[in-house]
Formats: C-alpha cells, sequence, structure tokens
C-alpha cells in the first residue's frame, strides 16, 4: 500500500470515528427533549447517516465545532416530521411557526421542539457575531417554517406546483439554515462578514439537495402520502436534466468562495458529493 492509500485510508477511518463522537453528542441531545424523538422514526440508522453526512461535509473539524451543525439538522428534522406526520389542520402548522419565531425572538421556549430551538439560540449566543448576525438567521428560519407550511398547504389541497414552484420552494428542506447556524457558530471571519452571500450559494445548493433527497427517498414518500419531485407530473429525465443545470450552477458560484475560504467552499462541494454517493446518486442526476 502506497503512502497515498494509508493518508486515505487514515483520513476515512478519522472521518468515521468523527461521525460516531457526532452520533453520541446527538443521542444524548434527543434524549433531553422528551418525546420529540421517537425511536420509531429516529432509530440508529438516522443518526448514523446524519453525523456520517456532516463529518464529511467538514472532516477537518472536531465533534465539538459540528456540535451546531448536527444538531441543527436534527432539530430540522424533527420540525419536519411534526408538520407532516403530526400536524393535522394548517392552523397546527401556523401556530407552531409562530411559537418558533417567537423564541428565535428571544421568548421563553413552551414545548419541547421550541426549548430545543431555544438552546440552540442560547448556544449561538455564545458566538461575539450571533448579534449582527441574528437577523439573518432569523430570516432563515422563517423562510424554512414557511416553505414547510407552503408544502403542507400544496399537499393537503392536493395543489400540485410546478417543478419550478417546487424549486422555489426548496427552503423547507431546512438544510441552508442549518449551514447558516453552523458558519455563524464556526466559520472564519471572511465567511462571517460575507454570510450574506454565503447564504445565496448554500441556497442553490439547497435547491439541488432539495431534489436529490426527493429521487432518493421517492417510494417512502409516496407511502406517507408526501410530496416528491417524481409525483409532480415531470419525468424523471426532466429532474435527472433539472439536477445537472443546478449542480453546474451551485459549482459556479461555489468556485469564487474557494479563493477566499478554502474550508467553505470544500464544505458545500462536499455536501453535494457525500449526499449524492451516500444515496447512490451520481452528481447530475440518478445513477441507472
Amino acid at each position: 500500500m502506497s503512502d497515498d492509500e494509508l493518508d486515505e485510508a487514515f483520513e476515512l477511518g478519522r472521518t468515521c470515528a468523527l461521525a460516531a463522537e457526532c452520533g453520541r453528542d446527538l443521542r444524548r441531545c434527543a434524549q433531553m427533549y422528551g418525546g420529540l424523538f421517537p425511536e420509531a422514526a429516529f432509530d440508529d440508522e438516522f443518526y448514523s447517516a446524519l453525523t456520517l453526512a456532516m463529518a464529511f461535509s467538514a472532516p477537518w473539524a472536531t465533534a465539538d465545532r459540528l456540535k451546531i451543525l448536527n444538531r441543527a439538522a436534527l432539530w430540522v428534522m424533527a420540525v419536519e416530521r411534526l408538520v407532516d406526520h403530526t400536524a393535522t389542520t394548517r392552523e397546527q402548522v401556523n401556530r407552531l411557526t409562530r411559537e418558533c419565531l417567537s423564541v428565535a425572538d428571544g421568548a421563553v421556549p413552551r414545548s419541547a421542539v421550541t426549548r430545543f430551538l431555544a438552546d440552540l439560540r442560547d448556544e449561538l449566543g455564545t458566538v461575539e457575531e450571533f448579534d449582527d448576525l441574528q437577523w439573518l438567521w432569523r430570516d432563515q428560519l422563517a423562510r424554512m417554517l414557511g416553505g414547510m407550511a407552503r408544502a403542507w398547504v400544496w399537499r393537503d389541497r392536493h395543489a400540485l406546483p410546478t417543478l419550478s414552484r417546487y424549486l422555489d420552494n426548496a427552503d423547507s428542506r431546512g438544510s441552508c439554515f442549518v449551514d447558516v447556524s453552523h458558519w455563524i457558530y464556526t466559520a472564519d471571519d471572511w465567511s462571517k462578514s460575507h454570510l450574506e452571500d454565503l447564504r445565496a450559494v448554500s441556497r442553490q445548493v439547497q435547491r439541488y439537495l432539495h431534489l436529490l433527497g426527493d429521487v432518493a427517498s421517492y417510494r417512502r414518500d409516496m407511502s406517507w402520502g408526501d410530496l416528491n419531485v417524481l409525483a409532480l407530473g415531470v419525468t424523471r429525465a426532466e429532474v435527472t436534466d433539472a439536477m445537472a443545470e443546478l449542480a453546474r450552477e451551485a459549482s459556479g458560484l461555489i468556485e469564487p468562495v474557494r479563493e477566499r475560504s478554502p474550508r467553505t467552499a470544500a464544505y458545500l462541494r462536499r455536501q453535494i458529493g457525500f449526499n449524492a454517493g451516500f444515496n447512490g446518486i451520481s452528481a447530475y442526476g440518478p445513477i441507472t
């Protein structure tokens, strides 16, 4: 085995160990918010997949530096379950949105999901720049919650959107909210001072991940009655073409970032690459 092969194997092993350490933290975290993470929906496979995705997106980090990244992603999954599989009325969705935004503004939490959000908010508050960046974090949270509410209405009314409208609602995925939280907590000075620009890049990556996630979860979504791009009256070839274009556009936006913040650019690229590979999908569409 060559030195390069040894180095590669070492890095793979280190990253898997990092994911395992993060997984232990997330399991402990989930236990703090009783009832929010039922084992039937959040099993060992879920935690392993989530922390592997995050660790391979930033393998140079320590578990402590990935804490907010992992926990924000876990919180998004909890909210998604509440909206998609617990809420039975539009008012329930709207109330959840109002409560979350109120807590983001500093209100006292009154439920497990808002208590988790308050803990994220308070941990981000330990970072000096949060005072100046909280508005952007709150704005992206509002976009995410608004997107989830919009998707709930589409599903409830059986009003399927066009592919374009569906992509415009990609904030419902929540990955940009996770990115913004992570960058506020750990990013370099350049990234924090250009967070609005980086958010635009993250939202483009999010659009790709939105379609990728749907292609990967099509059968599950159909069995649960969830929205899925492949059920919107578009062909698989159209979705594949859209993914290819989104990946190219994201790459074009990421490249200028690489000169200023190589790790931020690498993080965004690795999100696309790891998630595509993990789901058996090429960077440009489904593997056939």
